[in-house]
């Protein structure tokens, strides 16, 4: 894959929870996205910067649930 997505610097992600549950994301590089499994949530990550909105979020029901 190439390197086009910029990365997501990993003492930000030690910090971020999802904004609904308060809970750790994981982080999804192949799909650039921050993965909250409580709410069931993909976030997505837009030129290296997380968008936690919810309204932006793909449910990960989009994708039959698969991690």
């Amino acid at each position: 894959m190439p390197q086009d997505r910029p990365g997501v610097d990993p003492k930000l992600l030690e910090n971020l929870v999802c904004p609904l549950t308060k809970m750790p994301l994981r982080y999804d590089a192949e799909r650039g996205e921050l993965i909250s499994d409580e709410a069931q949530l993909a976030y997505p990550i837009r030129d290296g910067v997380p968008i936690m909105l919810r309204d932006v979020a793909r449910s990960l029901d989009d994708d039959g649930g698969s991690k």
